[in-house]
Formats: structure tokens, sequence, C-alpha cells
């Protein structure tokens, strides 16, 4: 039977309009994305054989070309339209962090950092500088280090931190193993870089630590 055939309520498309993206599966997104099935099967039976191959929604979303074109119903206009809508979700969360924008959403910048850092195969640690009003002043890649762990060096957040004339700054860094749990180094690196940034008078305002499928929020869990 064919997804026209369905009941109207049921299928993706008009269930995504009438009540959001949100409300649909991994299987349900892809297919839209698919849009047609083939012979003797729909766009949702492709789908569902799609995340069974690939092991999930991201690992499809991260496949190389090679790989992806490979699979059955795919091909290099597939590859270039999801590559497109990836970059297009990681440009609309950008926007949030854009220079001159208020932060306004804590979540957005979640989001952002999440779905710019999680992938890095190598420990990464960033800052997001600040002003009084907590206009973003800038967004760095400070330190790049190993598969567990990346050598930060207070000095350098200062001078990077008075370079921008920042009043706060955010600081963010993945853990290429997926786990997002801060570890006993980072709560100790946190505290000398508070302590460090006190005595030019510039905030840490959050330490994020971005994981495969959380991050972490240092104010969150009280640990500042």
């Amino acid at each position: 039977m064919s997804i026209r055939d369905w009941p109207e309520a049921e299928r993706p498309r008009e269930k995504l309009l009438m009540h959001g993206a949100q409300t649909l599966s991994d299987a349900e997104l892809l297919a839209i994305f698919l849009r047609t099935g083939t012979v003797g099967k729909t766009a949702i039976d492709m789908a569902r054989e799609l995340l069974q191959q690939f092991g999930g929604l991201r690992a499809l979303l991260r496949a190389e070309q090679s790989s992806f074109c490979q699979a059955n119903g795919l091909g290099p206009a597939k590859y270039a339209q999801l590559q497109a809508m990836l970059e297009m979700s990681q440009r609309h969360l950008a926007e949030s962090l854009q220079r001159g924008q208020t932060l306004s959403s804590p979540q957005d910048t979640m989001q952002y950092l999440q779905a710019r850092m999680r992938d890095y195969q190598n420990e990464v640690f960033c800052g997001l500088f600040l002003d009084t009003r907590h206009r973003v002043l800038a967004f760095e890649e400070l330190f790049r280090g190993s598969i567990s762990q990346a050598a930060v060096y207070p000095r350098e957040i200062v001078k990077r931190a008075l370079y921008h004339n920042a009043a706060a700054i955010i600081l963010a860094h993945n853990h290429p193993s997926g786990v997002a749990e801060p570890s006993a180094a980072d709560r100790s690196m946190t505290r000398q870089l508070q302590e460090a940034l006190a005595l030019v008078e510039v905030r840490v305002l959050d330490h994020l630590v971005i994981g495969e499928a959380e991050v972490v929020s240092f104010c969150e869990q009280g640990l500042l």
C-alpha cells in the first residue's frame, strides 16, 4: 500500500504539518527527506532499512559520500541535499552567536556548541567571549588536544579575553568518548580559570562539556 493510501493523520508530511516535526519518529523524518520509495517499498520502509543499515539517524547523517551513495535509493543528489540541510541547520543555530547578538537562550547556545563540537575526533577547548550585556564578541577554538585531553593554559585565555575586551566568557570543550560527565581534571581546571580570569574582572558564566547525546552545564550542576 502506498503512503498516499494511508489515513491522512498517519502520513509523515501531513502529521508534521498538523502536529509539528518533533512528533515524528526518525524513520518518518527520513521518509520525508527521501520523498519516494521503490517498487514494493514505501519511503518509510526504506527509511527503516537505512536506519538499521547505518545504525541510526546520526550515523547516517555522518556517513561518508561513498558509503552513503552505495545504499539503496540514495545517490549523489540525495547526499548533496543532505549536506545542504545539515549546513542550513548549523547556520540557523549559529545566528544566535553572531557578533553583537545578545545571548537570550542558553538552550540555543548549548545546541549550537553541541552541533559544532560533538563530532570532533580530538578534544577541543573553546571560549565564547561576551561583553557586559552578554552580547557576543567572538567565539574561538583555543586549544586542540588528543582523543582524551587538551592542554589548557589560563594565561592564554586571559590574553584572549583582554584582546576582545570581554566582561564574561562561556567555556566549552568536547569529550570524544561521547560521555559528557565532567572529570575531576575538568573541575580543577575550571576553578583555575575562574581564579585567573577574576584577576582581570572577567566572569566565567558557564563551562559546557559536550558529549555525543548531551551537554552538561557546570552552572546547572552547581559546579560554578
